[in-house]
């Protein structure tokens, strides 16, 4: 099966001469009647022939489905239950009887270890670094294709890290900072491309410290919050035009007091000192506005957030889970109306939220 550039600059498949996707039809009406089949199925398909097989894997299918808004939101929640295990667990959020499910196959080297970053990019999600009470900080990637379900390793971090800020930048991926027990604080990041599966290191000694609580990026630029030896919060930008980290505004870094979230180019925290309130930054008039607060019976705090859309889905612990709507606020005694999924195991602990698209 030859790949040639379609009209559109996307790749297409061409199949030998008398093959077909599916027979009788126009390949260009199969894949229109194929892309429509729900991402959960999207293995069975693969098993149908080499030909759809190939076609399931091409970026003509992604595109087509993207084209169509047919393209499907899964989240990832990277967990830590009771016994200190590490694993994932995955929710569809397209499934009408949605509840969340735990991933088989996860690296074994990382079912123990804690600080370890955790990203998507595409399709793809990354597990990297982190470290143990037996393991220094490692230096270990794995990358795992959400599109054909399997880990693979990847080149590994220039710098050996744990408990550090990860985030996506201009389709790179960037590790900031960070502990390493055998030498000390990494005042330093990294920058990996995949299109070349290679690392790129950068030092900044005059900024970053190890004391990384959370990241963001919003507006082109990497926001990393800190806190200093003292218990005093700050923030500091990274502007990859200039290749510099500066110390952001003091307005938006006083009511960062939470996991944080970008929807719709807005940025908003749940802030968790008392009970559940969502709060939304106006950059504008420079100030922080409530937005409203969730009920108690939803949430359990600590709380992760990830965007999806106009709706924000609030994973708390045991994975329980509240999906609001930003573009249709709407409250009820003070309360913010949203939709729920109950929690699954009250032991588990919720790391990190991330959302890949097919």
């Amino acid at each position: 099966m030859d790949k040639v550039l379609g009209s559109n600059g996307l790749e297409e498949l061409t199949p030998p001469p008398g093959r077909s996707l599916i027979h009788s039809l126009p390949d260009d009406i199969a894949l229109s009647i194929l892309s429509r089949v729900p991402r959960k199925y999207h293995h069975n398909l693969k098993c149908v022939s080499n030909r759809w097989k190939g076609l399931v894997n091409s970026q003509e299918w992604y595109a087509r489905r993207e084209k169509n808004n047919l393209a499907e939101t899964w989240i990832y929640a990277l967990c830590r239950d009771k016994s200190e295990q590490v694993s994932c667990y995955v929710l569809d959020l397209n499934s009408s009887k949605r509840c969340w499910k735990q991933m088989k196959n996860w690296p074994t080297c990382s079912f123990k270890r804690k600080g370890m970053g955790f990203e998507a990019m595409g399709r793809k999600l990354y597990v990297l670094g982190g470290c143990s009470w037996s393991e220094d900080a490692s230096d270990e990637v794995y990358c795992y294709d959400t599109s054909i379900n399997s880990w693979t390793p990847v080149a590994q971090l220039s710098s050996a890290r744990c408990y550090f800020a990860c985030e996506v930048l201009n389709e790179k991926l960037y590790t900031i900072g960070g502990i390493c027990p055998s030498s000390g604080d990494l005042h330093s990041w990294d920058v990996y491309d995949p299109s070349t599966n290679t690392w790129e290191p950068y030092l900044d000694i005059t900024n970053i410290q190890n004391e990384i609580e959370d990241s963001i990026v919003m507006d082109g630029k990497i926001y990393i919050r800190l806190r200093s030896a003292d218990s005093q919060v700050y923030a500091l930008v990274y502007d990859p035009s200039s290749g510099m980290w500066q110390h952001s505004n003091s307005e938006m870094v006083s009511g960062w007091r939470g996991p944080a979230v970008i929807v719709d180019k807005t940025l908003y925290v749940l802030d968790q000192s008392s009970g559940t309130r969502l709060m939304m930054w106006n950059n504008e008039d420079k100030g922080w506005i409530p937005v409203g607060r969730f009920s108690s019976l939803l949430t359990r705090p600590p709380c992760k957030l990830v965007g999806v859309g106009t709706k924000i889905v609030v994973v708390g612990k045991g994975l329980s889970s509240v999906i609001f709507d930003v573009s249709n606020v709407k409250t009820m005694m003070g309360l913010m109306v949203s939709s729920s999924i109950p929690r699954l195991d009250s032991d588990i602990d919720v790391l990190a939220c991330k959302c890949t698209t097919i």
